[in-house]
């Protein structure tokens, strides 16, 4: 994956009000992804539509090179997030990409620190409207201060208004050229108080997807015993 493709990830379009039935999300849980959840990355990237694939990688891709994508995912490298939603459907990717500083040489002077980090999130259509895509920015900027990371750096189109808004709530700096924005944020160091908060936040979140999974496959397993249990006659009366 080249720099010029990681600089093309983007907030998935505006958080407008969905136009199916919103789902109850309740609080936003945003928790950190692995090698086993590749499988649902892959279903969440497939089910964007073109105008949202044009907003999260900058050009409208298709499904093979949507595939590809997931599938060099480097999670030893990388940190993703996902929000999932009450039926643990993945309805929020946040992807967080560290590169050496000196491959963007316009950072060279704005840290000194090694690496900066890119940062892209993608939002399923039916999950917008609840404050999914600045939860999964909010816990991308912790865990780069806890990584002694201190510049959050992203790009999309200039007609990203959802990325622009928030982008501007977080105090970033943007720069309009071409009909593309670049936002890049100067994050504090990190202090036992963001280090903490990062691993309260992952293991809540890491709590209710377990309980929701365990429920689910209890309901599953219930569902499958027989309508009507055998009754077994009682001989010692």
């Amino acid at each position: 994956m080249n720099s010029s493709e990681v600089l093309q990830r983007n907030f998935s379009g505006s958080e407008m009000p969905p136009q199916e039935p919103a789902r109850n999300f309740g609080s936003v849980r945003v928790k950190e992804l692995s090698e086993r959840d590749r499988r649902r990355l892959l279903m969440h990237f497939l089910a964007l539509g073109d105008s949202d694939r044009l907003l999260r990688f900058g050009t409208v891709l298709p499904d093979e090179l949507v595939t590809r994508y997931v599938q060099r995912l480097d999670f030893a490298r990388d940190t993703v997030f996902g929000v999932f939603d009450a039926d643990l459907k993945l309805v929020g990717v946040g992807h967080l990409a560290f590169v050496p500083c000196d491959t963007k040489p316009v950072f060279t002077t704005a840290t000194e620190k090694e690496r900066i980090a890119e940062f892209g999130v993608s939002v399923s259509s039916t999950a917008r409207g609840h404050g999914i895509g600045t939860r999964l920015f909010e816990r991308a900027a912790i865990h780069c201060r806890n990584e002694d990371v201190d510049t959050l750096y992203m790009q999309c189109l200039a007609s990203n208004q959802t990325m622009i808004h928030i982008a501007k709530k977080a105090g970033m700096q943007i720069h309009r050229a071409y009909g593309e924005a670049d936002a890049f944020l100067k994050l504090d160091p990190a202090n036992p108080a963001s280090m903490l908060q990062e691993a309260v936040e992952e293991q809540v979140a890491s709590l209710e997807y377990t309980i929701r999974a365990n429920t689910r496959a209890a309901a599953r397993w219930l569902s499958q015993l027989p309508a009507h249990l055998p009754h077994f006659k009682d001989d010692s009366k």
